[in-house]
């Protein structure tokens, strides 16, 4: 039932394309690499970084399968952390910590 769910949330995002990215200066933007539970496939990996390609303030994702990690571009001043976050969850994955480098 997730797994269907997932699906058709993902298909629906991409039905109208990405939007369009925000350009953001290198200062403004901040990487953070979470690790997330919950990726049955590739598709799971894909999806999630279409969804949150479609959040504001998200410049680029990166999803790797089965590895569980997710490296996420954003701009702190249109998006948080915590939404970021909230947003992984909302959609049935569990993040499990942050990849320090």
């Amino acid at each position: 039932m997730f797994r269907r769910r997932f699906l058709h949330l993902v298909t629906l995002a991409s039905v109208g394309g990405l939007a369009p990215l925000e350009s953001m200066a290198a200062a403004e933007s901040r990487t953070l690499t979470y690790f997330v539970r919950g990726f049955s496939c590739i598709t799971c990996a894909t999806g999630l970084d279409t969804m949150l390609s479609q959040q504001k303030g998200i410049a680029f994702s990166k999803s790797t399968y089965p590895e569980g990690k997710v490296t996420v571009r954003f701009d702190p001043s249109q998006i948080t952390e915590q939404a970021i976050l909230s947003f992984i969850a909302d959609l049935g994955f569990a993040v499990v910590g942050e990849h320090k480098s």
